[in-house]
């Protein structure tokens, strides 16, 4: 069997090595062709290096092609998978700290809310350019697995105006799927769950055990866990108030709705500081910001430890390994897809992009109708494609109306901020971002007038409700295996302890 993988932003380390070993280990794909490419040549080497280690410690012959040159990497690819951050962290420091200045406390801003949705706009422009290049060097009818972030927006916008198949992918459905059988104190595998909705706000509408449906059983078992009732307090109070446990975090879900951050001085009644995913302020730009300095720091540590171990009990639970072994060997998988709703679940609009159970085989990914969501729920994702699709046309047509209309209509920022507001944090956001956003170029040209001849409105000297310093690599190096742990870990919210 041989056909090709590519990855697209190969340097992110957490994803690319955890996938290649999860995607080797099936034995049937011991003699594909492997391509990663990036625009960061370091982290492109570095990363390259470590994988071609693992394949050689563990006998296979594969020889990954390297290259700078995105064409070359997708040509004649298979697969394509997706993992890049457009603007690294010099943009996702911009998408946390100018909206702090208005008051918008984000603990992730990668999916919506200001930080989200700009993210979206940078995201979404080079998307296309890579569905440019997919249409026209990768293999016919080739599929693009999309784990970078907005998840919705930019595969919303690759299957609408990018001409190539893509479907979305997220882990977030078993991180709640773990936590839904600990608190009833089962095994994962013996607990069957229907998740839906869209990505990061997904829920869990139905949870049963040998037949027995447990979902009104969860609030009680989540109120009584020692752990979950201090550090998941926004998801269990949705869960009181809509009846239907979330899949996204404590800090992820407290961003994408009006009523848990738009109060400085009530912002830490909801979070907890055990662990950043939590609710800390900015969390997730300081995990990884420490991760990609210490990886850089402790690379060399890293090629003298043992490789990863291509074995079936070291794969992970990422859904695009187990995608492309049932597409291509008939193996059925059943996973959680985001993909156009047509018709999956009907009281959400059709164009939109879903989050729903599916099933894959050698004739492709099939996905079951759902039927209505529960109306709450439904509501709630309601507002969020609300915010996406103008996000998604904005950045499609450079239109900056409907950019500042996407923000205005975002349930946090629209809870925080007045309409005035909101149009000077995207000038200023427009012109901070300027190098990656050549869709806004007229717009950013009237930006930067108005910045500097009309009267500015006050800003707020915060902080954040809950902002931790990002550790220096001498502070990371007294504890060298907790460093390098969220160095490698595309999950880094695996373990969500409580403050202590």
């Amino acid at each position: 069997m041989s056909f090709k993988i590519a990855f697209v932003g190969a340097g992110s380390i957490g994803f690319t090595r955890a996938l290649l070993r999860d995607i080797l280990t099936v034995p049937a794909f011991k003699d594909i062709d492997i391509a990663f490419t990036d625009i960061d040549a370091d982290n492109l080497s570095m990363v390259t290096d470590l994988c071609q280690r693992d394949i050689r410690e563990n006998g296979l012959s594969i020889a990954i092609q390297s290259t700078l040159d995105r064409r070359e990497a997708l040509k004649d690819a298979r697969y394509i998978i997706s993992v890049f951050r457009i603007g690294g962290l010099e943009a996702f420091e911009q998408d946390i700290n100018i909206p702090l200045r208005y008051g918008v406390d984000q603990c992730v801003g990668d999916t919506l809310s200001a930080g989200g949705i700009m993210y979206g706009q940078r995201g979404i422009h080079e998307m296309l350019e890579v569905c440019k290049d997919i249409r026209e060097v990768a293999e016919p009818d080739c599929l693009l697995l999309n784990y970078a972030n907005p998840m919705a927006m930019l595969t919303w916008a690759c299957n609408t105006h990018g001409g190539v198949k893509t479907v979305g992918l997220c882990h977030g459905v078993q991180g709640g799927h773990r936590q839904i059988a600990d608190v009833l104190g089962l095994e994962q595998k013996d607990l069957d769950i229907i998740c839906a909705g869209i990505n990061h706000q997904t829920w869990y509408i139905q949870v049963s055990h040998k037949g027995e449906d447990l979902t009104g059983k969860l609030l009680q078992a989540f109120e009584a866990h020692p752990e979950y009732s201090k550090t998941e307090k926004v998801r269990i109070d949705m869960l009181r108030r809509f009846g239907y446990y979330s899949t996204e975090s404590n800090g992820h879900l407290s961003e994408y709705v009006p009523w848990y951050r738009k109060r400085l001085d009530e912002i830490t009644d909801w979070i907890d500081l055990g662990t950043w995913i939590n609710g800390e302020t900015g969390g997730y730009l300081r995990v990884c910001t420490e991760g990609r300095n210490w990886f850089k720091e402790d690379f060399p540590n890293w090629m003298k430890e043992p490789a990863y171990q291509y074995v079936e009990t070291e794969r992970g639970q990422e859904h695009g390994s187990y995608i492309i072994e049932a597409l291509e060997t008939g193996r059925t998988y059943r996973g959680h897809f985001n993909t156009i709703n047509k018709g999956i679940i009907h009281n959400l609009p059709q164009d939109a992009i879903i989050e729903a159970p599916g099933y894959v085989d050698r004739n492709g990914i099939s996905m079951p109708v759902v039927g209505d969501l529960p109306l709450g729920c439904a509501a709630v994702c309601q507002a969020s494609i609300s915010v996406q699709r103008l996000a998604v046309e904005a950045a499609i047509t450079g239109d900056d109306r409907l950019l500042r209309q996407a923000f205005m209509m975002d349930p946090l920022v629209g809870a925080v901020c007045t309409p005035p507001e909101i149009w000077q944090m995207v000038d200023d956001m427009l012109i901070a971002q300027e190098q990656w956003l050549p869709q806004y170029k007229e717009s950013i040209v009237s930006a930067k007038k108005r910045q500097q001849t009309e009267e500015r409105l006050p800003l707020k000297e915060y902080t954040g409700a809950a902002r931790l310093k990002i550790k220096s690599v001498e502070e990371m190096q007294t504890n060298r295996q907790e460093a390098s742990k969220n160095a490698r870990e595309a999950d880094k919210a695996l373990e969500r302890p409580a403050q202590t």
